[in-house]
């Protein structure tokens, strides 16, 4: 009985399955076209599945070990089940290979079991409590109906009763398993999952063999001169088609939900919800069927849920009436890429939240809070600050700093940044000046034609601002020739490096932390013994998970004689200190402050001096109220450090030979 009921289960679960896909590829296709190498994507899908993907899975070695037996021992187990029950090709090892596939499965649905009894808040209950039990049902059935092929039991072992219960239970595995890949489900991230790997839209992310070692963070430019091209996402059907398809690979583990600073602070974005809205408006509806943790606001008096709808062709923010997110929640975002680093199916959370923001400030003119004043001021004065123009330079006027127009050709040239503004960076400007100049390096500055790179602009959605600073400093950087860019900035650092070169500016930018790694390394820098009392070092989130530098600060630490007590969140999982994406602009309240609770983990780790790379980082960490650790730059510790050699006279100074012997002071 059942060789006739299995190959008719498993074709019509085939059948089935194939309907629903292309139900769900016309779904993803009402996004907007975006070219993909077809076969390219689909050749390299066993790599980036097997190996790249497994990279990030693999962090957590329990649930890697276990995502190995379930989803391996399911490929497998399906392709032979097709093979040997619905083709009949159960002779030779066919089915001692099934029967393997099977047990490997199982085996790993008894790990899903044992996580799925007390979950941890970040997953998603609802559907994904019965993923264990349909599992089991698949893999024990076909284990079961797979024993008399290998003449393991008789082949007419059991009575029909028995068969038409295994039939049943086989039914319901391929219904879950098989069907549930394309219709809906838990399984439906594996079908979504793989043709999003394919054809993901930065598969530069998979360009080498450690993923991240090729990194792709920048984000991609508008084109403005297509008077066509949306000016950012409106609705669901203005993300690219492979966006939409990313947004529906979600498996909500809810990792990206455990790393976000703003979930963590209260504020009202769950990076696992907002891509969950967004399959809401792929297909139409509601939120009501959420299963996972909102954001915190809607517990504190925000919108329950059910009362967030949305359509594929509707507005995502709506200005009045039912919205399928509200804009306080992509205002929330600092852009640190927690969520995107974390996830195991590489979803691009920063660059959907980026887009939308686009649309609200370039088409409706509505950002938040100083956001209007800081695009205004970064457009009349060139910086975020208001401050006039020709004061750039104001912070130096006793360094007698070389200006690269005076010199036309150096071989460094030190990208201030609007740090250049505040006191407080001043210091950390004066102190790189101290350290290049010990190591002799031939550097020059910009001065007063510098402008601000665009990186607060472009996160805040206003990519025309960014472009056209953008565009006027390539203009300037044009008339010059140097090796290296220089900055103490990983804000500018990024944009300068990475997202220039879609508007023609290609440079070579260094993080002052690197540079200083690589004068030390070439001996051209010396360093007193460390005295001080115990270090921690705060990674900021656009030098480590956008350019993956960990290693040159800590480096230039150890240089220094310092001993790191690291914080419990370092390196790619270091917690964002609240200063990018514009997030103190926009200022969206929360339960506690982003730069709070990163004091706090300073605190946990006993140091009593955190040392920091960026001036962003240095405002957020020295803006709390009871800090519990003294904060300085990398650059402000070199300086004090620095055995000065004997000065000589330097390249490009216009004051007297006197002045030149005179000892910077940080």
């Amino acid at each position: 009985m059942l060789e006739t009921l299995l190959p008719i289960l498993i074709f019509t679960a085939l059948g089935l399955a194939v309907i629903g896909a292309w139900r769900r590829v016309r779904l993803w296709r009402q996004g907007r076209p975006s070219a993909v190498p077809l076969f390219k994507g689909l050749a390299a899908l066993p790599r980036r599945y097997l190996v790249d993907l497994h990279h990030v899975v693999g962090r957590d070695k329990v649930i890697s070990n276990t995502h190995v037996a379930t989803a391996g021992g399911f490929v497998a187990a399906a392709v032979l089940m097709i093979l040997v029950h619905g083709l009949g090709l159960a002779q030779g090892i066919l089915g001692w290979l099934l029967l393997a596939a099977s047990a490997c499965m199982f085996v790993g649905s008894l790990f899903v079991a044992r996580r799925r009894r007390h979950p941890p808040p970040r997953l998603s209950r609802g559907p994904w409590m019965r993923l264990p039990k349909s599992l089991m049902a698949f893999s024990l059935s076909v284990f079961l109906i797979t024993l008399p092929t290998v003449d393991v039991l008789p082949q007419d072992a059991g009575s029909w009763v028995l068969a038409l219960i295994l039939s049943a239970v086989v039914a319901w595995g391929l219904a879950e398993m098989v069907v549930g890949m394309t219709w809906g489900g838990p399984m439906k991230h594996a079908f979504a999952g793989a043709l999003h790997l394919a054809f993901h839209r930065r598969s530069e992310r998979f360009s080498t063999k450690q993923v991240g070692s090729g990194r792709s963070t920048g984000l991609k430019a508008l084109d403005l001169d297509d008077e066509r091209a949306p000016l950012g996402v409106e609705r669901p059907a203005d993300f690219t088609w492979n966006q939409l398809l990313g947004f529906d690979a979600c498996v909500q583990c809810g990792r990206c939900e455990a790393v976000c600073p703003a979930f963590a602070a209260g504020q009202p974005l769950n990076p696992k919800k907002l891509i969950q809205d967004m399959v809401v408006g792929l297909a139409g509806g509601s939120d009501a069927a959420y299963a996972g943790s909102p954001h915190p606001s809607q517990g504190l008096g925000g919108k329950p849920l059910g009362e967030h709808r949305g359509d594929p062709h509707g507005p995502i923010v709506a200005r009045e009436g039912t919205a399928l997110v509200d804009a306080e929640t992509l205002w929330s975002c600092t852009t640190c890429r927690a969520c995107v680093e974390e996830c195991p199916m590489m979803i691009e959370h920063v660059d959907a939240i980026v887009d939308m923001r686009r649309f609200l400030t370039l088409e409706r003119g509505e950002t938040p809070n100083k956001a209007p004043e800081v695009l205004d001021n970064l457009i009349a004065t060139d910086n975020p600050g208001g401050f006039a123009p020709g004061s750039r330079m104001n912070w130096a006027a006793d360094l007698n700093l070389p200006l690269i127009a005076d010199l036309q050709q150096v071989d460094v040239l030190l990208w201030l940044g609007d740090g250049a503004f505040d006191m407080r960076n001043q210091r950390t400007l004066r102190a790189l000046v101290k350290v290049l100049r010990a190591a002799e390096v031939d550097f020059a500055v910009l001065g007063n034609e510098e402008r601000d790179s665009g990186d607060v602009a472009r996160r805040l959605g206003d990519e025309a601002t960014f472009q056209s600073l953008a565009k006027r400093n390539i203009a300037t950087l044009a008339k010059y020739r140097f090796q290296q860019i220089v900055t103490c900035d990983p804000h500018s650092f990024h944009v300068l490096g990475n997202e220039y070169g879609e508007l023609g500016g290609v440079y070579d930018v260094r993080h002052h932390s690197t540079y200083i790694a690589e004068l030390h390394d070439a001996g051209r820098l010396a360093f007193s013994p460390w005295k001080g009392g115990s270090v921690t070092y705060h990674d900021p989130c656009y030098l480590g998970r956008y350019n993956g530098e960990y290693e040159a600060p800590r480096r230039v630490l150890e240089a220094l004689g310092i001993e790191l007590n690291e914080m419990q969140r370092s390196g790619f999982r270091s917690r964002c200190c609240g200063g990018g994406g514009g997030a103190p602009i926009t200022d969206i309240p929360g339960e506690r402050r982003i730069p709070d609770m990163r004091m706090n983990d300073v605190k946990e780790s006993g140091a009593a001096l955190v040392a920091v790379g960026c001036p962003q980082c240095t405002a957020m960490l020295e803006g709390v109220v009871d800090k519990t650790a003294e904060v300085r730059d990398i650059a402000e510790l070199v300086a004090d450090a620095i055995v000065m050699p004997s000065v000589r006279p330097r390249r490009g100074e216009r004051s007297s030979p006197e002045a030149r012997t005179e000892e910077v002071v940080s």
